[in-house]
């Protein structure tokens, strides 16, 4: 086999075995509670301000994993292998063990993992594939949460005809069967990853070094915005549309329609070519994610969902790759201490979401306004993106001239 076709495989490999590892610690492993909880709900196990503390203690989980990736030194791949292993358990846990401050450990405890699978899934993934010069594949590691989403939303109304318990323990299985067939996948190539030499590219100038600071700090604040803005719908789709559609079938649709519609989005996002800026890629996904929430409030009907749940879904992981391409522009190879913060600030924001939305929707009745608010926001972090994008332009003219 060529050289070529050596690379062109061990990319596909790469890929693939991260859009699993992400399939698992983020479709399953934080984003099972988005069907469950509809489930555990009528079983009388939460009411709906039980069930946002969870899922704010799984954000919070998911902050706390993510803030702690820049002080991790051990290997990339045995980062994602115990976390993968550690998620598996976890969800198995959730229908083995019982009772509401148990379930708060676990959930907990499934953020941190997700959070460091994800940030060392993406910087492993991303450096396999630039070392095979195959950037195109990005977005095929991007699809993973879509895929484990989907999953998730088909699989919960099934398995919880069985009950909660059977469902999160049917989602536990199954995440060690994926487990199992990536395992080899992170063992290859981990000595590529040594880090770069120092003097591998000139030092950047004063100047230069202030304004990546500058957008650095932008990057971690606007993407913490992204984390509130999808996360009230993201952790309660279900809920909402039951009420919106009582007595419906299509509201268990919504859910996994929302995680298919990642898929083309992961890869739309991926084929964005190089020389478009990533602010204003960031800013174009916001403000589809601002109407995606709006149009649940503005149109509550089963087309007005539909169209919410493609619009919400299809730039949820293009903004995180978006966001881990101007992170590695950057910082280069070594930008995943600045993938961590900005992955942290991401968990500020969901963390912030559901213990904002829950308490107000269960005195009001609706989730109209913590709809508003969140689209609200995913406009305003749109706009900065924007600004920001414009003033980096104005300063690199002043420059030139």
């Amino acid at each position: 086999m060529s050289m070529i076709g050596k690379d062109r495989r061990g990319a596909w490999r790469a890929a693939l075995a991260c859009m699993v590892s992400l399939a698992v610690a983020m479709g399953l492993g934080r984003f099972a509670f988005t069907p469950m909880l509809p489930i555990m709900l009528h079983e009388g196990k939460l009411d709906l301000q039980a069930g946002g503390v969870l899922a704010s203690l799984n954000y919070l989980g998911y902050f706390l994993g993510a803030l702690s990736c820049a002080a991790i030194r051990l290997k990339p791949a045995s980062m994602v292998r115990g976390g993968l292993v550690a998620t598996a358990a976890l969800l198995l846990g959730m229908g083995l063990l019982q009772g509401f401050t148990v379930w708060g450990v676990l959930r907990t405890a499934a953020g941190v993992m997700s959070a460091w699978t994800f940030v060392f899934a993406s910087g492993w993934g991303l450096r396999r594939l630039a070392e095979t010069h195959a950037p195109t594949l990005q977005g095929v590691i991007y699809t993973g949460p879509g895929v484990g989403i989907a999953v998730t939303g088909l699989l919960g109304g099934a398995v919880g005809r069985w009950g909660s318990e059977a469902g999160w323990i049917g989602f536990g299985l199954l995440s060690l069967v994926a487990i199992a067939l990536l395992w080899r996948v992170f063992g290859d190539g981990e000595a590529a990853h040594a880090a770069a030499p120092a003097d591998a590219a000139a030092a950047p100038s004063a100047a230069e070094s202030a304004a990546a600071r500058s957008d650095a700090r932008w990057l971690i604040a606007l993407y913490g915005v992204a984390g509130f803005g999808y996360i009230i719908t993201a952790t309660f789709l279900p809920v909402i549309a039951r009420q919106a559609l009582p007595g419906s079938p299509w509201p268990d649709f919504f859910w996994p329609l929302f995680g298919l519609a990642i898929v083309p989005g992961a890869l739309i996002g991926a084929r964005a070519p190089t020389h478009w800026d990533n602010r204003l890629l960031l800013a174009a996904a916001y403000g589809l994610q601002a109407l995606g929430v709006v149009l649940s409030v503005a149109w509550p009907t089963i087309p007005g969902f539909t169209l919410g749940s493609l619009l919400l879904g299809m730039p949820f992981t293009a903004i995180t790759l978006f966001a881990m391409r101007d992170a590695r522009r950057l910082r280069g190879n070594a930008a995943a201490g600045l993938i961590g913060y900005a992955t942290a600030s991401y968990g500020v924001g969901q963390i912030l979401g559901p213990v904002f939305a829950a308490p107000l929707a269960q005195r009001t009745g609706s989730f109209t306004v913590p709809l508003l608010v969140a689209a609200a926001v995913l406009a305003l972090g749109g706009l900065l993106f924007g600004r920001v994008w414009w003033r980096s332009r104005r300063s690199e003219g002043a420059l030139a001239a």
